[in-house]
């Protein structure tokens, strides 16, 4: 295979998953013509047309579509064989994608890179935030954060977190004239603030346990949120309950702007882990990253 060949599947590659001469361009750092010189050599090459153009958009033929799925995966191994003996360098060094949720940037991820970053400048880490069950793979992340109890059997799992509690909580101004709920059931005779989940669009039916018995409950209200720090400024301006993570209100419960309840029917669950394929072959920089998070018990 000629050098040019690799160049030009590479450029393809960008072009299909970009949908887009102009983002490809710009993701590869070459100019459009350059690229629309590429795919013209390739599909001379091939003798068959890999991308259809519109003025408006870009996509891969069934053809384009066929060599894409066979191209990218092989592409991907060479890339991860590359980071690997770049990290034979003295220095960790190179470019970690990682998927999580708010919560779990706020909490785990970014405490760690503060600690870690400063003393490993070659070091680059992105972070995207989405509460939704991402799949590494498809987004090309190196790596997702989610909760021990919601991993794939095919992932390696490492914690990097401790047991979490969710938190039942409204402000004094609510409760002003209300009984507090003491069962689950009580739930349906209150306001309550929901959450939007981003993957599907549902609203998240609140999760109560205790001692073994699990029950969800789809609550009602005025207010619904995609955003975790909206339901509970939400909950502190009297709107209504709020189900949040324990650490989440750790202050306002304290300082008693917030009024916890159903305490005995929230147990603690599996905290934070940092999961990845299991093909994949941790580079240098990966490890680095991976023991910087690894949980410890203290």
């Amino acid at each position: 295979m000629q050098r040019d060949d690799l160049i030009d599947l590479n450029a393809f590659m960008a072009v299909a998953e970009e949908r887009s001469f102009t983002r490809a361009a710009a993701k590869l750092g070459t100019s459009q013509s350059a690229l629309s010189h590429a795919m013209r050599r390739l599909e001379v090459r091939v003798g068959v047309r890999l991308l259809t153009r519109t003025t408006r958009s870009v996509a891969p033929t069934d053809a384009g579509e066929r060599l894409l799925a066979t191209l990218r995966p092989s592409l991907e191994q060479i890339e991860q064989e590359l980071a690997v003996v770049g990290a034979l360098r003295e220095k960790p060094a190179g470019n970690i994608r990682i998927t999580a949720s708010q919560h779990a940037v706020d909490t785990i991820l970014w405490p760690a890179l503060a600690r870690l970053l400063p003393d490993h400048p070659d070091v680059h880490v992105e972070l995207s935030v989405d509460s939704g069950f991402t799949d590494i793979v498809a987004g090309r992340f190196d790596a997702g954060v989610r909760l021990g109890e919601a991993l794939a059997k095919d992932m390696v799992a490492v914690r990097i977190g401790p047991d979490l509690r969710m938190a039942v909580v409204g402000s004094p101004s609510y409760f002003a004239g209300r009984a507090s709920p003491t069962t689950p059931q009580d739930l349906s005779a209150h306001r309550c603030i929901n959450l939007r989940l981003l993957s599907g669009g549902g609203l998240y039916a609140w999760e109560l346990e205790k001692d073994g018995r699990e029950v969800r409950v789809r609550v009602d209200g005025q207010l619904a949120f995609d955003n975790i720090n909206l339901i509970t400024r939400a909950a502190e301006a009297g709107f209504g309950l709020a189900f949040v993570m324990e650490n989440q209100i750790a202050a306002q419960v304290a300082d008693g702007r917030l009024i916890r309840v159903l305490n005995d029917w929230c147990p603690s669950f599996p905290g934070y882990h940092l999961y990845y394929p299991s093909r994949r072959q941790p580079s240098a920089v990966f490890t680095l990253l991976v023991e910087a998070l690894r949980h410890k018990k203290s």
